[in-house]
């Protein structure tokens, strides 16, 4: 598994199991803008797998919670992970899965997390702005395989 940002190896990082999507509309894909005190930056839509969830279904709940749009994962394309640091400092190690998800509905209400919007960009834009090397990856291999 590709394995992506810098271990420092004085701290001790939470494993988290991850699934994040990539939909697609005319063209652009969607992401979100997370707005944080100390900045904005964009993510691919999903996030944490809970205990008792699947990957699938934690991408399909992540993906409504931050965007309103209910969603059919189709593929997993690729699965990589991530050290980071999270908005409260904590050192995380993000693993999972990145899929190819299908847009079935939208419900803007059903959006919960209220610093995150749903925004639809040029994948090539999205390419240079996303946060972690991981979602980059994960687009990249998405478009490559669309071509």
């Amino acid at each position: 598994m590709l394995q992506f940002g810098v271990r420092n190896p004085v701290l001790e990082y939470r494993h988290r199991a991850t699934a994040f999507g990539i939909a697609e509309r005319d063209g652009l894909i969607a992401c979100v803008r997370v707005e944080r005190p100390d900045g904005a930056y964009f993510d691919l839509p999903g996030g944490g797998v809970d205990v008792e969830e699947s990957e699938v279904q934690a991408l399909v709940r992540e993906f409504t919670e931050e965007t309103g749009l209910s969603i059919a994962p189709e593929n997993r394309i690729t699965e990589a992970a991530q050290y980071f640091r999270r908005s409260t400092n904590e050192p995380i190690k993000s693993v999972g899965g990145f899929w190819t998800v299908k847009v079935i509905g939208e419900d803007p209400d059903a959006r919960c997390e209220e610093d995150h919007t749903l925004v639809w960009l040029d994948p090539t834009f999205a390419l240079s702005r996303l946060r972690h090397d991981s979602h980059a990856w994960a687009l990249a291999v998405w478009l490559r395989r669309a071509s």
